[in-house]
């Protein structure tokens, strides 16, 4: 049996017990399948009018396309679901102040797409491999993702440390799942988009969430402006961006960029210090040690 037609095995674990072991996990059922489908009719003009990519990587017979959580309000059930973000918090928080979304992308694998080059998204930035996780993805079908309509191909256990080894030491699986499911990896994972051998489109969309201080793959202020961001929760306002990472990363005039969310960008500000606790008390003894010595 080819590698692409194997089905993926139960998760009889904890999640992020098995997304620990395994590199990914499987959530059955996380949200309504009618959720799903009246999100995934939100997106159909955007899957009308999007041409097909360009390149061996994307897939030239595969539409993508970003900016969800502009496009539809129905997004944020998805990007803000709390068993996901808990997940996350519990892989990334370890490495950073603060988590921020990487991209939220759709995507339609059509028919006689090919197999996508197995590939691991943290190799988008060039730290140490095996030792830091930089990002975990979530992959939410439209449709129903099969071994033979290019439902995305795991390697298990190819994560962490083992992203170091050549080749990885078991073959992949398929991660077949139906609307509602989630299926979440590392970003150390290897992994793929399976090749379309059906008469049907394959539709779902990744949310991927990374440190606070990488640079996302999706440009979060140009997709999600002051104007859009406005109309955000604060909650989701932090995730795409309006939230400075200590100590000062990412501010706006010296200030957290949320500020932006109530005031005019033009407005004049004074920089304030945005540190970590152990920086400030760091500071706060240097500056009393200077005006004692005056």
């Amino acid at each position: 049996m080819p590698p692409d037609t194997v089905p993926a095995p139960p998760n009889p674990a904890a999640p992020v017990e098995t997304l620990r072991a395994q590199g990914y996990c499987i959530m059955r059922g996380v949200l309504p399948s009618s959720l799903v489908e009246a999100f995934d009719r939100d997106m159909a003009p955007a899957f009308e009018e999007t041409p097909f990519c360009e390149g061996g990587f994307y897939g030239e017979q595969t539409k993508r396309f970003g900016r969800l959580l502009a496009r539809s309000p129905t997004a944020e059930r998805f990007v803000r679901h709390a068993a996901i973000l808990a997940l996350v918090q519990d892989v990334l928080a370890p490495w950073c102040d603060t988590v921020q979304l990487n991209l939220t992308q759709a995507i339609a694998v059509h028919p006689g797409a090919l197999p996508q080059l197995p590939h691991r998204d943290q190799d988008m930035w060039r730290g140490p491999v095996g030792e830091i996780e930089y990002l975990v993805n979530v992959m939410w079908p439209f449709t129903g993702y099969r071994a033979d309509n290019g439902a995305t191909l795991i390697w298990p256990e190819s994560h962490g440390a083992q992203a170091l080894a050549d080749p990885p030491a078991r073959a992949p699986v398929a991660a077949e799942i139906a609307p509602g499911d989630a299926l979440v990896f590392l970003g150390s994972t290897l992994h793929g988009a399976g090749g379309n051998r059906s008469s049907e489109i394959r539709r779902g969309m990744i949310v991927s969430y990374c440190l606070g201080w990488l640079k996302p793959y999706e440009n979060q202020w140009l997709a999600y402006p002051p104007a859009i961001a406005r109309g955000f929760s604060r909650e989701l306002a932090a995730l795409v961006g309006y939230c400075q990472h200590r100590p000062n990363l990412g501010n706006y005039e010296g200030r957290c960029p949320s500020i932006l969310l109530d005031i005019s960008p033009d407005a004049p500000l004074g920089a304030a210090d945005a540190l970590r606790p152990d920086q400030a008390e760091l500071v706060a003894a240097f500056v009393a040690d200077q005006r004692r010595d005056r």
